[in-house]
């Protein structure tokens, strides 16, 4: 039985909306913000894919560390929207439904839903892992394009 729930976060950066686009559909360029990405590697878009990559994270069990490898997939790269799931055994999948939007001042508001499915009993230490992953990619995405752009971080 899979279990499935989402959260969400907002981020602003000081940055040109093209650039924060390049930035979150290049998952190779995502290393240095996701904590558990260790290596991203590119490889054939699968079908329905715009591309794909194998991302191995580093996960934590108490005291332990071990990689785990996964499939994920850029499905929508549009002008102001991406979509990427990431896929992982047992049936674990992350669907990440990003949402950009030009504000005044030169600001980007870039609006982020993540959801997560997974085995009932997996599901509260995928779904943690999941979302301190992604609140710390948060924080660390609106520095990173302010420093692209060469502008400073605005207050979110």
């Amino acid at each position: 039985m899979l279990r499935r729930d989402s959260f969400s976060y907002t981020v602003q950066a000081r940055c040109a909306l093209a650039d924060a686009m390049a930035l979150l559909g290049d998952l190779t360029r995502q290393g240095e913000l996701h904590p558990l990405i260790v290596r991203v590697r590119r490889v054939p878009p699968r079908p329905g894919a715009l591309a794909s990559y194998a991302v191995t994270d580093r996960l934590a069990a108490g005291p332990l560390r071990f990689p785990v490898t996964y499939q994920a997939d850029v499905l929508t790269s549009g002008d102001d929207e991406i979509v990427t799931v990431a896929r992982q055994w047992p049936a674990t999948t992350v669907r990440n439904h990003t949402r950009l939007h030009t504000e005044p001042g030169g600001l980007v508001r870039i609006d982020v839903e993540i959801t997560l499915a997974a085995p009932a009993p997996l599901f509260p230490y995928a779904f943690r892992q999941a979302r301190a992953a992604h609140l710390a990619l948060a924080t660390r995405l609106g520095a990173a394009l302010d420093r692209e752009a060469g502008g400073p971080t605005p207050a979110a």
